[in-house]
């Protein structure tokens, strides 16, 4: 897989008759096992025959056939997501049969395609791998620092003041870290080192 994954931006459905049976593939975005199931169960069609699905969320992935032959519906859903080099995507496909029996290999060209056809025609959006920082710095650095690593998309997640000053968590884009970690040492004269927390 290259660097470059992407996700989508919103839910995105595309249907298919295929031998007369319908397919419908149903993507969203999703941040977590739980969001992927919840997406999974709120989709499918309790009329239809089978609801196969699959998500991929960084190194977690997981795929069900619901009822169609082991290995036909849905790891070529899963495939489908990683040929695409996407990533944080579940995808539910949807079958009526048509009274047609597709074999094995219809099976698996009717859902991964299925799959595929639905992502490519997504719109994405890429993914920004991210790091965490954390630091502690005097009550008078606090607005410089914040301005001078908003630039660098570093978002604050976490704040604490003690007496000597304030702690920071902070989240920014990775390939922005060395820069921060040498603002970070200039505005403080070297006094503060941010330390990485992933």
């Amino acid at each position: 897989m290259s660097n470059t994954l992407s996700t989508l931006v919103q839910q995105c459905r595309h249907q298919e008759e295929i031998r007369k049976s319908r397919f419908l593939a149903i993507a969203a975005p999703v941040a977590s096992a739980e969001q992927a199931m919840s997406f999974l169960r709120e989709v499918a069609e309790p009329t239809a025959t089978h609801n196969c699905w699959a998500y991929r969320i960084g190194q977690a992935y997981r795929f069900n056939d619901d009822g169609e032959p082991g290995g036909t519906a849905g790891r070529p859903i899963l495939q489908a997501i990683d040929g695409q080099q996407m990533d944080r995507v579940a995808v539910v496909v949807t079958r009526w049969y048509g009274g047609i029996k597709l074999g094995a290999g219809g099976l698996v060209r009717a859902y991964g395609g299925t799959a595929a056809e639905c992502l490519r025609r997504a719109e994405r959006v890429p993914i920004v791998a991210t790091a965490r920082l954390q630091l502690h710095c005097d009550f008078t650095e606090l607005a410089l620092l914040k301005v001078r690593l908003k630039e660098l998309q570093a978002e604050v997640e976490h704040e604490a003041f003690d007496t000597d000053g304030v702690e920071l968590q902070l989240c920014l884009p990775d390939n922005q870290v060395a820069e921060a970690q040498r603002r970070i040492s200039d505005i403080s004269r070297g006094r503060i080192s941010a330390k990485r927390l992933d």
